[in-house]
């Protein structure tokens, strides 16, 4: 039974960390990212269907991202769609492709971002905390059932608690690599 729960802790964890890593992926650093318009979804024969799916993205340079729409008629509704998606962003056209110029960051919107990145790493550590709380009351209940001994109660405690540490130091050093990107001139 506590092997079960250490697995199941450790994969909730793991996603959390990929849900960590997406969030931030989202955030800009004043370099091009396809994964900046990763929320933007496009009106499309009907249904909001994510950029992705209706256009080719890359990055040639590091403050551009173009976007090769797989057709023509649907440049106007993808420039809509990143207009409003509120990223600070310009797209312009040329009739065939879109390209989105990535603007310089300034001091004072770097720190804004880093205050973003990290109220994120603390929003996902929050996560990890409750998902410990969780996973110690599963224990718990076992030993008041008398499924497992106190002392065994108190090591998978302990191995809860370093798993946890392993994770939120992971969520950490994500973050850490984060800032100096954003700080990066």
């Amino acid at each position: 039974m506590l092997p079960e729960i250490m697995q199941d802790l450790a994969s909730e964890y793991e996603d959390t960390l990929g849900k960590f890593k997406k969030d931030l992926a989202k955030i800009r650093t004043g370099r091009a990212n396809v994964g900046m318009l990763d929320g933007v979804r496009v009106e499309y024969y009907g249904s909001t269907t994510p950029l992705n799916q209706v256009a080719t993205l890359r990055v040639p340079e590091p403050r551009m991202i173009t976007i090769q729409p797989w057709e023509k008629t649907v440049i106007p509704d993808i420039e809509k769609a990143i207009t409003s998606a509120d990223l600070g962003l310009n797209p312009s056209n040329d009739g065939t492709m879109i390209r989105v110029p990535i603007p310089a960051l300034t001091g004072e919107r770097r720190e804004e971002l880093v205050r973003q990145a990290r109220r994120l790493g603390e929003d996902h550590k929050i996560a990890l905390r409750n998902q410990r709380r969780e996973a110690n009351d599963m224990v718990k209940q076992l030993e008041k059932a008398s499924d497992i001994t106190e002392d065994d109660m108190h090591r998978t405690f302990d191995e809860i608690n370093s798993l946890t540490d392993k994770y939120t130091a992971k969520v950490d050093a994500f973050l850490e690599k984060k800032e100096e990107e954003i700080r990066e001139v």
